[in-house]
This record gives C-alpha cells, structure tokens and sequence, in this order.
C-alpha cells in the first residue's frame, strides 16, 4: 500500500530537555508545518528547475527501486515524498525503511511504481536529496555517539536551510533556532550597535538584557559572551530580572577549554549556575568531543555537523514493467 506525504510524516522521539530543539516547528503531531513544507516546496522547485529534464522517447509502466550503496541513515522521506506528489502525474512509492533507520550496502529502501519518463526526470533529483540528507544525518549520529554528558545542536550555517535542520534532527542532533525570527540571539554586533556613548562593555551587555521583552522572546534567548566576566554580568542581570523564568542560554564563544571550565567553576560559585544554558560554540571537531564532555556546558553547536559532509551513495534501478 503506498502512502501519501502527509501519512509517512512522523517523528523521532528525542528527549527534549534544551530549548535548542525545535523539531516541533517542522513536524507537529506527525503533520509537516506550513513552515517546513513551504521550505520543501522551494528546494524542490529550485532543484527540478536546475536539472532541466527533457523527454524521453519511450514511456512505459515500470518498478523502480532505490538502492543503498554503502551504510549509513536513512533521512529524506519527507522531501522525497513531497518531490513524487508535486512533480509526477502516475508515480507511487513505497518505503521499505524508517526514516533514521540504518542501512547497509545492497538494501532497498524505496520502490516506486510509475511512468518511466516521470521517474527519470527526477532520478538525479530523488538521488541528491536523500543522498544528502542521509549524509548529515550520518554525520550527526557519529557526533551524537561520540558524545555523552552534552547535546549537539547545528548552527544557522546551513547548505539546504530547513532540510538541514531536519535531517539533524533525524540524527539525533539539536535543530538550534531555525531562523532569526524564532528566538532572540544577542551577539557582539548587536552590543556594539547598541552601545551609547561612554559605556562600557558590561554596561550595555546588562542594560540590553533589561530590556528584553520578556513576554514575546522569553522562551528561548541565546546572550554570546567572550569571556567569564561577560558571562557573569550577564547571568546576574537575567537572574534579577527574571526570578521566575526559564535560565538564559550563554553561547560561550571560541572559548578554550581552561576559560569554560572557570566559568562554570565560578558561576557555581555564585550559586548562578541553574539560571543559565552553556552552550560551548567555535573550533569544535568531531575529535575534541570527550574535552567538551568534561567542560561542563550543556552543549555545543557547531557547523561542521552538516556542512560539507559527504553523502551517503544510492542508485536507482528500473526493473522492468509494472502493473
């Protein structure tokens, strides 16, 4: 039985314990949001567009498979689905995987059943998709099982924009915000267009926290700070203001290592430590994870989970005519 878009949506079960996941503004109760089906609908359309299929000269009824050529997660069904509903007239298809299920070489994880020309006009398309965003979910997975006392959260530098984002979220990984709009970040730029005129660093780091609108941008405040003082001044003004909200997120940015143990050693201290979020963020590699683990943040983010990650290969094979 072959399913439709919105039926294959669904959700990977996470523990969501840091406002840096916001898988549920994608998919919401299985069903994709408005904002991450129009983010769909604007890849494919931009994808299709590029690839200028032309015509076949024979069309027929075939069976078509997509065909794992090395191990990896499985993270596409979404887009892929969608590419099939918006872009074939007499394509079904029907998925012999999980989304983030593991596969390995010589597995089936697509068959699609249709006309051979409209299956061809988007072989290259289907292929890049789900190669892609298998890859990054590969990737996150590897960082996630690398990890084990922190969460690992990609960045807004993405390639795809949302489907980045799901595809970490497949992996395991923490979306972080998903563009400027969905949470207030503060970072050196901003104190710096912020600051008048004989007032130091500290100051207007502690007057622009003030003036937070707390009611519309509360939930999920991100502060950067370059060092322990930032941090201090800052988690201290959040926690006057604030006594009864949810603790601030502190991006602590291209710190070392020795810096963000002081600071966690010193907001303890200052029995500061529960009104804020670290989030260790700069020169983070896959291979310094068990240095990150030990820091004491709660988390990291990092660009290098799925940026230029390598693809995971699939092929597709038409088997001959179908029914």
């Amino acid at each position: 039985m072959f399913r439709t878009f919105e039926e294959r949506c669904w959700v990977r079960d996470t523990v969501a314990v840091l406002p840096h996941d916001r898988s549920r503004l994608l998919v919401e109760q299985g069903i994709p949001t408005e904002l991450f089906v129009n983010s769909i609908d604007r890849w494919i359309e931009t994808m299709v567009a590029d690839d200028r299929s032309g015509e076949d000269k024979v069309s027929r009824i075939v069976n078509a498979k997509i065909v794992a050529k090395e191990k990896g997660f499985v993270c596409g069904h979404l887009v892929i689905d969608r590419l099939i509903q918006n872009y074939t007239n007499s394509c079904s298809l029907q998925w012999t995987v999980e989304e983030g299920e593991k596969v390995k070489p010589g597995v089936i994880v697509l068959n699609i059943n249709g006309d051979s020309s409209e299956i061809l006009k988007i072989e290259r398309v289907l292929l890049n998709i789900i190669g892609k965003l298998s890859g990054i979910t590969t990737s996150t997975s590897k960082w996630i099982s690398a990890s084990e006392n922190i969460g690992i959260a990609c960045t807004r530098k993405t390639e795809w924009g949302l489907l980045d984002k799901w595809a970490v979220h497949i992996g395991g990984g923490l979306t972080h915000r998903l563009d400027r709009e969905d949470a207030l970040m503060l970072k050196e730029n901003d104190f710096s267009s912020a600051k008048k005129e004989h007032e130091g660093t500290i100051e207007v780091i502690e007057r622009v926290i003030s003036e937070i609108d707390l009611e519309g941008d509360s939930s999920f405040i991100i502060v950067e700070v370059q060092n322990e003082e930032q941090a201090i001044a800052a988690t201290k003004i959040w926690k006057l203001q604030n006594e009864n909200i949810q603790p601030i997120v502190l991006l602590l940015d291209n710190m070392d290592i020795s810096e963000i143990n002081s600071v966690v050693t010193k907001l303890k201290f200052l029995n500061l430590r529960k009104w804020c979020i670290l989030e260790g963020s700069g020169g983070i590699s896959l291979d310094s994870i068990s240095k990150w683990d030990d820091s004491g943040v709660d988390l990291i983010s990092t660009s290098a989970v799925n940026r230029g990650v390598s693809p995971i290969d699939f092929s597709l094979i038409i088997e001959g005519g179908g029914e």
